[in-house]
């Protein structure tokens, strides 16, 4: 990859591609049966990163990171990367689910509490008539439980495994067992099993276009309001990076 296309926030490499373009990125990988980790990419994960170097590694280790999250927007344009717009867990998912009959890719879904995934299967083929989803597997599982749940991954024969568990979790989960899982393209979704299966919300269509879905998401969620708080730090520290960049170019 050029560097025309990959920015560089507080350490954090991010791939400045449009939804269309991380989605062909991901039918090339399926293709070929590449092996490739997705990480969607939030100013929260970011922010962790800083005092984290094994969480910042898997970032910068990963095929494809996304930028999600009006705050990585925001943060790349305040040092002077063009990045053209979000490409969310949930709105990734879509499009993968969209396109997947087309290419006959199976998915297996990971995570959320028993029920969920199995949930959101159902409501995704509703939506995607011929979509293949080849398992799923609740989160609520134990470290002893994991080689069976890699085997049954492994069995499903799935093309792309989406895995729900949150950041960081899911990100550091599919680091850990990469070398076990032969699914080609794994992908970290946050909460995004939840909205689809009906568990959840997801804010307004005029809340999203308005970059306010992490505003919704306070206000349906007041319990999140220790994880926002890293918000106004995230910000904090784009606009120290800016003046130093600022003052070491002058």
């Amino acid at each position: 990859m050029s560097n025309q296309e990959q920015a560089v926030i507080l350490g954090c490499k991010v791939d400045m591609l449009t939804s269309s373009q991380c989605l062909a990125r991901i039918a090339a990988w399926v293709d070929s049966q590449t092996p490739a980790q997705v990480i969607t990419l939030n100013a929260e994960i970011v922010f962790q990163a800083q005092t984290n170097p094994e969480l910042l590694q898997i970032i910068n280790q990963a095929q494809l990171v996304t930028p999600d999250g009006i705050g990585i927007v925001w943060g790349g344009k305040q040092l002077g990367y063009p990045i053209a717009e979000r490409v969310s867990g949930i709105d990734l998912l879509e499009s993968i689910c969209q396109a997947a009959p087309a290419g006959r890719w199976g998915i297996y879904l990971l995570g959320a509490a028993p029920g969920v995934a199995s949930e959101a299967a159902l409501q995704l083929q509703r939506r995607f008539p011929g979509l293949l989803i080849c398992g799923t597997q609740h989160g609520y599982f134990q470290d002893a439980d994991v080689a069976d749940i890699i085997e049954d991954i492994n069995r499903s024969r799935a093309d792309i495994l989406i895995v729900s568990l949150g950041a960081p979790k899911q990100e550091q989960w599919i680091s850990r067992y990469q070398g076990e899982i032969s699914v080609p393209v794994r992908i970290g979704a946050g909460g995004s099993l939840d909205v689809i299966a009906g568990h959840k919300k997801r804010a307004p269509g005029w809340m999203i276009r308005l970059n306010l879905e992490w505003l919704y998401r306070l206000l349906a969620e007041p319990s999140r309001w220790r994880r926002q708080m890293v918000l106004p730090k995230f910000v904090w520290l784009i606009l120290v990076n800016k003046y130093k960049v600022a003052a070491r170019s002058r």
